[in-house]
């Protein structure tokens, strides 16, 4: 199944923006996309928020409890919240859910929740659905200071268990940087080499993400553009 698995080096980074970024691109060029995101904390009234946003970028007609088949409340790790709503996670559940939705479309954008190795229950991490649903990975990655050590372990984490990896976008969710931030951001930049995708400039509110700011070309050339 050709798409994308976005996850980040930590929570708040960006993901969700470059995931429906993703998903606008893709249609931009006249492809079709479904999108997931299998697991979303910190929901309140207004339903997941995440999911609503990949909903609108893809343009499907995909519901969100299709979009978003967990949705849980309090704002913490997946299963920290889903032990405090009296549930347990199954990631191959998750993945027969995948698999209907992958079934309508002819690609996939599925964003993960938190890091690669955040858990989903006691025995699973989101690595462990990334590798179930056999998605290259987007790695989100902040600006600013502690990114490099952040990027590296995600990475080092991808490489150890195998998972295919499409590159890496540099997210400035957090606003300009200082003098410091960029020099160090320039460091990750040249160990990054052709790993890098793009970059996203600080972005107001509400806005989205400009496409020429993502490499999709050089990431659509790392997947196979027909189903198996």
């Amino acid at each position: 199944m050709p798409g994308f698995f976005v996850t980040g080096t930590d929570t708040g980074v960006g993901k969700t923006v470059v995931a429906c970024a993703l998903a606008r691109g893709l249609r931009r060029r006249g492809l079709d996309v479904g999108v997931m995101k299998p697991v979303e904390t910190g929901v309140g009234s207004d339903g997941p928020l995440d999911a609503r946003a990949l909903q609108a970028a893809a343009g499907c007609g995909d519901t969100l409890g299709e979009i978003c088949p967990v949705a849980l409340p309090l704002a913490a790790a997946p299963s920290v919240a889903a032990a405090e709503a009296g549930i347990c996670i199954e990631p191959s559940w998750l993945c027969e859910k995948f698999k209907a939705l992958a079934a309508r479309h002819a690609w996939m954008i599925v964003e993960g929740a938190g890091g690669l190795l955040v858990p989903l229950s006691s025995a699973a991490t989101m690595a462990d659905l990334a590798a179930a649903l056999g998605l290259p990975l987007v790695v989100v990655a902040r600006g600013r200071l502690g990114t490099i050590n952040h990027t590296r372990l995600t990475l080092e984490a991808a490489r150890v268990r195998g998972l295919p990896l499409a590159g890496v976008i540099v997210s400035h969710a957090d606003g300009p940087l200082s003098a410091a931030d960029a020099k160090n951001l320039g460091a990750l930049r040249a160990w990054l080499g052709d790993r890098l995708l793009g970059e996203l400039s600080p972005l107001p509110p509400g806005t989205s993400a400009p496409l020429d700011a993502i490499s999709l070309q050089r990431m659509l050339e790392q997947v196979p553009s027909s189903r198996p």
